[in-house]
């Protein structure tokens, strides 16, 4: 209860019964959402950096057997996304995700297809280009000899 006194409230002393069942419907809760994780391993997006042991330690040296589940997991990591997820999963990743293109090029088919063609001018100038790039380099081979 409350009473008002000359404009002033009065709270009520603290009822430590009440807030015992506070903390410990708290806590009930927290334990009904808590997940206890106990399978630890290494972060695949942090660098990892070695450290060599000492050059004449026997110990350092010694090998032991490789864990296929650490490779795994690092080898995913250092895969391009493409390979790593179906989709992308940025927006930045939605540009160049497919790289294939949706048709295949039917170099058979005039109508979408137009190759390089050559005018009589055009073949003209390449073989006078060639000849005079040939000429320069035997003069350039000449000079140097």
């Amino acid at each position: 209860l409350q009473t008002v006194m000359a404009g002033k409230e009065e709270k009520e002393p603290m009822n430590f019964v009440h807030k015992n069942a506070i903390l410990c419907e708290t806590v009930t809760k927290e334990n009904r959402t808590q997940k206890l994780y106990t399978n630890y391993s290494v972060n695949p997006f942090k660098t990892l950096h070695v450290i060599a042991g000492k050059p004449n330690s026997k110990y350092d040296s010694e090998d032991g057997d490789e864990d296929p589940h650490f490779k795994k997991i690092i080898e995913r990591a250092n895969q391009e996304p493409t390979k790593k997820f179906a989709f992308p999963q940025t927006e930045a990743q939605e540009i160049g995700w497919v790289t294939r293109p949706l048709l295949e090029k039917d170099r058979s088919d005039r109508r979408l297809n137009f190759p390089h063609q050559m005018s009589a001018m055009t073949k003209y100038m390449e073989t006078f280009w060639r000849i005079e790039e040939a000429k320069k380099i035997n003069t350039d081979a000449n000079t140097s000899s």
